[in-house]
């Protein structure tokens, strides 16, 4: 019998460190620069992989950082990502990096979630007032505001938000822990979606009238 419940609790390790690393896994080489070559390439954690002894700097560099971004949008702010898009490099590392513009007097990054990575933002310029949710059934607001200097983390998969609650723009960056963390804005996802959800579904959900999801869906349509 030991020796079966050892066997039981090692499958159970081997499965729990399965599940541990489930979202990027750890580099088996020094780096995989991501490419789109179907025939030379080497498929590694969901791109191709340029030969390393072709890698170049410009493999792990990006510029614009610096240049601020358009806020003149419905929820006034713009997100500038660098991910494993922008910087083929990033593939297999497990990070990645945002710049966020936010208009002043109540520029909004909405609430949304990154499912693959926790977040680490630190402003710039400005004032923000941040804060995310904790899981059911608590669904407890954390949150705090920020001024230049400041630090404060999102953890993985939890809503959250940012908004500029000062009178002057802001400026905050971001880290993440994932080269390519996913964002799911939850209003447009929801009121937005396509196809869309039905409206019985969403009316019960929010408890809402079905004649006011529809207009929520006819706004989210149309961003």
């Amino acid at each position: 019998m030991k020796g079966a419940g050892f066997l039981l609790a090692f499958n159970l390790l081997v499965l729990a460190s399965s599940f541990v690393s489930a979202y990027d896994p750890s580099p088996l080489q020094d780096f995989c620069v991501a490419i789109d070559d179907t025939k030379n390439g080497v498929f590694v954690n969901g791109k191709f992989c340029k030969d390393p002894k072709l890698a170049t700097a410009n493999d792990f560099f990006f510029s614009g950082l610096n240049i601020p971004k358009n806020t003149s949008n419905y929820v006034g702010s713009a997100v500038t990502p660098v991910n494993v898009d922008q910087i083929p490099g990033l593939n297999t590392l497990g990070i990645s990096l945002v710049r966020i513009d936010y208009a002043p007097n109540g520029g909004l990054n909405p609430p949304h979630t990154h499912p693959r990575g926790t977040e680490i933002l630190v402003v710039l310029e400005g004032e923000l007032y941040v804060g995310f949710v904790t899981s059911n059934p608590n669904n407890r607001l954390i949150s705090k505001i920020l001024y230049p200097g400041d630090v404060f983390v999102f953890p993985i998969g939890l809503i959250h938000f940012q908004q500029n609650v000062g009178k002057t723009k802001a400026v905050a960056f971001a880290g993440l822990s994932s080269q390519n963390p996913g964002v799911i804005t939850i209003a447009n996802a929801v009121f937005g979606s396509n196809l869309p959800i039905n409206p019985d579904v969403l009316a019960r959900a929010f408890q809402l009238s079905n004649k006011v999801v529809k207009y929520l869906q006819s706004r989210f349509r149309s961003f």
